[in-house]
């Protein structure tokens, strides 16, 4: 079996293939001063109580954007599965070119994301990942990684606005009734949702216009299925695009 994690700057996904068919997923919290110890114990737990022993997992593929995590994870994988894990980087055959002006600085998790988009849909693409950071990353006809946008996550923008403004509450982030609010609640979540969406749309609109093609555009991440509904761009939500994108890369260095 393969063992694939994800580890994001708030929230770290694990998944667990036999074969190509996903058999687990978990979702745990990104935390930096952890022990290794800890970690082994929390991700033993999450395999345990799903009754899978941990010498079926002899593989082991990481994609990580915060680097003391590596720290703990590469050290983790030889002590409790006896597994020297592939980290996602430089080096690493994806088997996609990537024309970035320095291919270093682009998010392991977005190449990742690219690789397994074009490996399902084989057609240009826009993939737009809600996680702390909500990316846009656009794909060529070709299958070549050709840049995209960042700007700020959902929740990094809603907790910037309960912690300045002194009266707002913190909220669900859940569909309004009406874009037009009748209260506090109702009218930070219609500013939430559809600012989001418009700025998505927006955004594809500007990428479209730019390289003069439609792409699919597929959502993915944490609150895709939550936002992708209320946008005219997002045809595609996957949940579970990046992990498929950590098994293909894992192949490809087999």
């Amino acid at each position: 079996m393969l063992l694939v994690i994800d580890v994001g700057n708030t929230n770290t996904v694990l998944g667990l293939y036999d074969g190509e068919h996903l058999i687990h997923d978990w979702r745990i919290r990104t935390v930096v001063d952890q022990t290794i110890d800890e970690y082994g114990m929390l991700i033993y737990n999450l395999y345990k109580n799903s009754r899978i022993p941990s010498r079926k997992i002899k593989d082991i593929i990481i994609s990580c954007v915060v680097p003391p995590m590596l720290n703990i994870l590469e050290p983790l994988c030889q002590k409790y599965f006896d597994v020297k894990p592939l980290i996602v980087g430089p080096g690493v055959k994806t088997g996609m070119p990537i024309f970035y002006d320095n291919p270093k600085e682009v998010g392991a998790d977005r190449i990742v994301n690219a690789v397994a988009g074009y490996e399902k849909y084989r057609q240009d693409l826009i993939i737009v990942d809600f996680g702390t950071a909500t990316t846009f990353d656009y794909i060529s006809k070709k299958g070549e990684y050709m840049g995209g946008c960042i700007a700020p996550g959902i929740m990094i923008s809603c907790e910037a606005l309960f912690e300045r403004a002194a009266k707002l509450p913190r909220v669900e982030l859940s569909k309004p009734k009406a874009i037009v609010g009748k209260d506090t609640v109702s009218s930070m979540q219609a500013g939430i949702m559809y600012g989001y969406a418009g700025l998505v749309d927006g955004i594809c609109e500007r990428i479209r216009a730019e390289v003069k093609s439609d792409p699919l555009v597929i959502g993915t991440g944490g609150l895709a299925r939550i936002v992708a509904p209320e946008t005219k761009s997002i045809k595609v939500v996957d949940d579970m695009l990046t992990l498929e994108g950590l098994r293909i890369i894992y192949l490809r260095n087999k």
